[in-house]
C-alpha cells in the first residue's frame, strides 16, 4: 500500500512539473511574440554615412553571381 502511494505521489510530481514547465513556456513565448525586433534603438540617429541604404543602392552595390566575367 505504501508502495502504490509512493508511486501516486512521485506521478502527480511529474504532472505537476510538466504543466509548469509548459506553462513557463508559453509565457516565454508570449513575451518573444510581443517583442518587435527592429533597430536596437530607433530613437538614436546613425552618424553620417551609416544611414540605412536604399533599395536602390542595394540593387547597384550588389555583386552579381553566377555569370562569367
Amino acid at each position: 500500500m505504501e508502495t502504490l502511494i509512493t508511486i501516486a505521489a512521485i506521478a502527480l510530481l511529474i504532472a505537476l512539473g510538466t504543466r509548469l514547465i509548459h506553462r513557463l513556456n508559453a509565457q516565454h513565448d508570449a513575451r518573444i511574440a510581443a517583442h518587435h525586433f527592429g533597430a536596437p534603438f530607433p530613437a538614436i540617429r546613425r552618424p553620417p554615412g551609416h544611414s540605412h541604404r536604399t533599395p536602390t543602392e542595394q540593387a547597384a552595390h550588389r555583386r552579381r553571381t553566377g555569370t562569367w566575367p
